[in-house]
């Protein structure tokens, strides 16, 4: 899926009770907010994500709408034993790290399935796909950010008008976020010409400075998954 087009977003700062908060401590907090209770219940405040809408070409928008379009279930499919076998092992895994966020297993099971599914059909390594979850909503499914973002994956009600059915409620439907989020990055990435630090800053607001890309380079490695025997978990 090749796609161009350009976007660029205001940095997200002022949100409740963060008035004075540095951005880059800011993102730092991201990454340790904690409790499973803090994520249930919504709408919940988050403090990233959101972009810009400007103008796509006509061949862009509809590149992205057929991205968008597809909303079959979200179930892996493996043309090998050993592919099935490694998905497996890396969902009970990313299982036992994700538990005290979500204690309950089949809701792991789906999100991890889900984000599994959708970054492996946009191109994207699910660890950075993880890594964006933790820092823009704090896997919080009905997390709202002080410009409008929503969700997992803090995706803005304009995208749902401009590359799909015009409802923003979906955004807090799982699958429909994170396809939705994938598709955007898979977007900027490709805008960016492959470059991650450029396109992570397109999808924050804050394209050239580090804070933001830092901030999910450094929680994707929360999410790396290291099949050798013995291995720590990260």
């Amino acid at each position: 899926m090749t796609m161009h087009g350009a976007s660029s977003q205001t940095p997200l700062l002022v949100a409740s009770g963060t008035a004075g908060m540095s951005r880059r401590g800011c993102l730092a907090s991201l990454a340790t907010l904690a409790a499973p209770a803090a994520w249930l219940g919504a709408p919940q405040l988050a403090h990233a994500g959101g972009q810009l809408e400007e103008p796509l070409m006509d061949s862009v928008r509809t590149a992205l709408s057929s991205a968008i379009a597809n909303q079959a279930p979200p179930e892996p499919e493996f043309f090998t034993t050993e592919s099935r076998l490694h998905y497996l092992r890396w969902l009970g895994t990313m299982s036992d790290r994700l538990r005290r966020r979500k204690p309950e297993w089949e809701v792991r099971r789906d999100f991890l399935q889900t984000v599994w599914y959708e970054s492996k059909r946009a191109g994207l390594d699910v660890s950075l796909v993880m890594g964006l979850i933790q820092v823009e909503s704090a896997f919080r499914k009905f997390a709202v950010s002080s410009v409008g973002a929503r969700g997992y994956m803090q995706v803005m009600p304009f995208w749902t008008r401009v590359i799909g059915d015009g409802d923003p409620g979906k955004l807090f439907h799982m699958q429909t976020n994170l396809r939705f989020g994938c598709v955007i990055l898979r977007h900027y990435i490709d805008r960016e010409r492959g470059d991650l630090f450029m396109a992570l800053g397109r999808y924050n607001g804050s394209r050239g400075r580090s804070p933001y890309p830092d901030a999910v380079f450094g929680a994707q490695r929360n999410w790396l998954f290291n099949e050798k025997p013995g291995a720590a978990a990260a």
